[in-house]
């Protein structure tokens, strides 16, 4: 039988990790392409033939998603498989009636199809929606596991932005990594936090080859995972994080049901923001969508370090850019500290430089918040032309930073600034005793 020709639609990270363990070395299907989206200025790349296997000696190009129903009849696509996250179930039909109405079929791989199995225990942290708290939740869980005495290794949902063949396996355990990886503002958002409390950090691109080096120097395997994906390995544990600032979202965005059905713990964040009722509605959904799951309840109380600085001042909130773009949020830690502070939020957009205006175009829900966008050196250009625009206009007297790196090391901040940042703080002490038992329960 001739081979079915796949595209695989994505947005650098699931679509690759879907293609490695799928397809890379199956001679029943001929991989055509990707699609990218989400990401900007992804797409124009090619999976290198050093990835892609001996059936792909010239590797396999990447197109903008846009394109898609062009590249369906050019390529004679037989099948088309979705493979990214942290979008409306609405997104995903829409987009599969496109592919059907065009003359392909439609696909979706469940996630133990996808998933690799370690030699060693495995405690996921997934998440129904970007921005719910998943990697403070992962750093906390590694603190407790570490404090049991194990040693603990974190493997991070991957952000292969670059050169793919470079970014295969990337370990980080000093500050000098980040810039020998030339990570992205992106990447260094979830890799510095790990790496400021003398923890190891895996990412890259060949999820099979990253843990086959990550088991050799830990007892634990730790998958911080990454938008509202699935997890990539085996997990012995599953902890799904949920948000019940945008209670409901946890139903109705893939796959994050998926997640909150096959969780074993359900973490309730940021209850100290929340009201009552949405978090209620939370534990409701939870109780009919995964009645075994157990529910912990936690706080995410934002900390600024030198809060007179913004106390009654005309401030600018710079957040983390997923969350407030796909991850659909227009508050965050910063905006919470400054409501805390009685500051005067500026409105960053009639200052808007370069791509900054198309986000804002393309998520306009961001409101009066400016994500820190730096998937590449141009955007990292605007944030700074930006930020700049608006000290230069003399409408703001202070900057809030609600990211998770030091923005400050990466642009220059030109007017006083402070540091917003969060952990996780549990409102009971059951989180390490069902860590204990569930592990032990493996190890017997």
């Amino acid at each position: 039988m001739p081979k079915l020709k796949v595209l695989i639609l994505g947005a650098a990270g699931r679509d690759f990790h879907n293609f490695n363990v799928v397809f890379r070395n199956n001679p029943d299907y001929e991989v055509v392409g990707f699609t990218a989206t989400q990401i900007p200025d992804i797409d124009g790349r090619l999976y290198p033939p050093e990835l892609a296997g001996e059936l792909y000696p010239e590797g396999i190009p990447i197109f903008d998603e846009r394109v898609l129903k062009g590249k369906i009849h050019e390529l004679g696509v037989d099948l088309c498989v979705f493979s990214y996250s942290d979008v409306p179930h609405s997104y995903v039909m829409n987009l599969a009636e496109t592919v059907n109405a065009n003359g392909a079929t439609f696909a979706m791989l469940g996630a133990q199809q996808t998933m690799i199995k370690s030699n060693k225990p495995v405690v996921a942290v997934c998440a129904v929606r970007t921005g719910c708290g998943k990697s403070q939740t992962s750093r906390y869980i590694i603190e407790l596991l570490e404090d049991m005495g194990h040693k603990v290794v974190a493997i991070r949902h991957p952000m292969p932005y670059g050169d793919l063949a470079a970014q295969a396996v990337q370990r980080f355990g000093k500050p000098d990594d980040l810039i020998t990886h030339k990570c992205t503002i992106e990447e260094i958002e979830e890799y510095e936090p790990h790496i400021a409390r003398d923890g190891v950090i895996y990412a890259g691109v060949d999820y099979a080859a990253i843990l086959a080096e990550a088991e050799q120097e830990c007892d634990i395997v730790l998958w911080d995972g990454g938008n509202n994906d699935t997890s990539f390995y085996h997990p012995d544990v599953l902890v799904v994080v949920v948000d019940p600032l945008r209670a409901g979202h946890e139903l109705t965005y893939y796959p994050g049901l998926q997640n909150l059905q096959l969780a074993d713990i359900v973490v309730i964040n940021k209850v100290d923001t929340a009201s009552d009722l949405a978090v209620q509605q939370l534990r409701a959904t939870i109780e009919r969508e995964n009645p075994l799951a157990k529910i912990i309840e936690c706080e995410s109380p934002p900390e600024v370090d030198y809060p007179d600085v913004i106390r009654g001042q005309r401030v600018l909130v710079i957040e983390d850019g997923p969350t407030c773009t796909h991850g659909e949020m227009n508050i965050g830690a910063g905006t919470v500290a400054a409501r805390q502070h009685e500051c005067q939020i500026v409105d960053p957009r009639p200052y808007l430089q370069g791509k900054l205006q198309a986000t804002f175009t393309k998520y306009p829900n961001i409101g009066q918040l400016l994500p820190a966008m730096g998937y590449g050196d141009e955007q990292v250009a605007d944030l700074q032309a930006t930020v700049q625009a608006m000290a230069d206009a003399g409408v703001i007297d202070a900057i809030i930073v609600g990211t998770p790196i030091n923005l400050g090391r990466i642009i220059e901040l030109p007017l006083p600034s402070v540091r917003v940042t969060y952990n996780l703080e549990p409102l009971d002490d059951t989180l390490p005793g069902l860590l204990k038992a569930k592990l032990g329960a493996v190890k017997s």
